[in-house]
C-alpha cells in the first residue's frame, strides 16, 4: 500500500475543519490516496489567558507543527495564513495557497447592532492589537476587552462576560457554519484585515518530490499572488502580533492592488496607503508599500512600539 499523506493540524474545531477540507481537496485530485490528520497542541493552544502580543505572537500557533514537519512526523502542515510569521524556518516552504475565503473581519453583537450603532461605553472583545487600534480610531468612546480562545469560546464569552460585541475573522465564522451570528461585515475602509486573513497556508518541506506536486494541485494562483504581496509587506516591516499592522491585497486579472496600515495601539496615529501594479510583481509591490509607509513615519511608530515605550 502507498504510504499515507499525514497532515499536521491544531485541534480546534476550525483548524480541524481546515485540515479536513485540505484532505478532501487532495483526495478529489488524487483518488485512492490515503490522507490522515495528526493533531498537535501548540503553545498558542495552551496559553489562553494572556494576549498574544505579550507571549510571543504568531509563531505560537505554528512552531510545534513545523517541528513535526521538519522531523518527518507529518508531510503537510495546514495553518491559517494570518497565523504565519513573516519568516519560515529553513527547510520549509509554502507549497500552496488555496482559494481564499472572505478576508474581512465581522462584528458579532449581542443585540444585532453594527459597530457605529453601539452605545458609547460599550465593551468590544478582541485580543488583536490591529483590530483594537482601528476600533479605537473609529470609536474612541468604546472600550476594548482582551478576548482569547477558539471561536466557540469567544462566542460564549460574548454572553458570559457582558460584552456588547466581539470582532472575529469572517472566514472562521463562515467555515464553521455560524454566518447567521454575524451582525456586520466590517468594510476594509473601517477595519483593514490582517495579512493573510481568510487564506490557508499549506506548508511543506522545501523540495519534497512527493508532496510538492500534490499540494500544487490545490493552489489558487490569484490568492497565492495576493498573499505573497501581503507577506512581503509584513516581512519588510518586521511585524508580528506585537504591533498593529494590516495588509490586504487583491488580484484582478493581471493587476495587483495592496492596501497597508501601521497604527499606534491607541488608534491615535494611523498611517495608511494603497499601491497597485502587475500581479507578477506582487512581492516587490508589498516591499515597496512597506518602504513608503516607513518613510511616512511608520519607522518611528514601529520603533516606539517594539521598544515598549507605548
Amino acid at each position: 500500500m502507498p504510504q499515507p499523506v499525514v497532515i499536521g493540524t491544531r485541534g480546534s474545531p476550525l483548524a480541524l475543519w481546515q485540515a479536513d477540507w485540505v484532505r478532501s481537496a487532495l483526495q478529489a485530485h488524487f483518488p485512492g490516496t490515503a490522507v490522515v490528520l495528526h493533531t498537535i497542541k501548540t503553545q498558542g493552544d495552551k496559553i489562553l489567558d494572556v494576549p498574544l502580543a505579550k507571549v510571543g505572537g504568531k509563531g505560537l500557533f505554528v512552531k510545534e507543527i513545523e517541528e513535526a514537519l521538519l522531523a518527518g512526523r507529518v508531510d503537510i502542515a495546514v495553518h491559517s495564513m494570518k497565523d504565519m510569521p513573516a519568516e519560515l524556518p529553513d527547510g520549509l516552504a509554502i507549497g500552496a495557497v488555496p482559494q481564499r475565503e472572505s478576508p474581512l473581519d465581522v462584528l458579532i453583537s449581542r443585540d444585532g447592532r453594527g459597530l457605529m450603532e453601539l452605545a458609547p461605553g460599550s465593551i468590544i472583545g478582541t485580543s488583536s492589537l490591529r483590530r483594537a487600534a482601528q476600533l479605537r480610531h473609529r470609536r474612541p468612546e468604546v472600550g476594548i476587552a482582551a478576548l482569547r480562545g477558539n471561536l466557540d469560546t469567544r462566542l460564549r464569552k460574548l454572553e458570559a462576560e457582558g460584552l456588547a460585541a466581539i470582532v472575529l475573522a469572517a472566514a472562521g465564522v463562515r467555515r464553521l457554519g455560524l454566518e447567521h451570528r454575524i451582525s456586520e461585515y466590517l468594510d476594509p475602509a473601517l477595519m483593514l484585515p490582517a495579512v493573510g486573513q481568510g487564506a490557508l497556508c499549506i506548508e511543506i518541506r522545501r523540495g519534497d518530490p512527493r508532496i510538492g506536486p500534490m499540494v500544487a494541485a490545490i493552489d489558487h494562483p490569484a490568492t497565492h499572488a495576493a498573499v505573497s504581496g501581503e507577506r512581503a509587506f509584513l516581512q519588510r516591516l518586521e511585524g508580528g502580533c506585537q504591533v498593529p499592522i494590516a495588509g490586504h491585497g487583491t488580484v484582478d486579472g493581471d493587476r495587483f492592488q495592496l492596501e497597508g496600515l501601521v497604527a499606534d495601539v491607541d488608534g491615535s496615529c494611523l498611517i495608511r496607503q494603497r499601491l497597485s501594479g502587475p500581479a507578477l510583481s506582487a512581492a516587490q509591490l508589498g516591499t515597496a508599500l512597506a518602504e513608503s509607509l516607513l518613510s511616512r513615519g511608520a519607522d518611528a511608530l514601529l520603533a516606539k512600539l517594539t521598544s515598549g515605550s507605548v
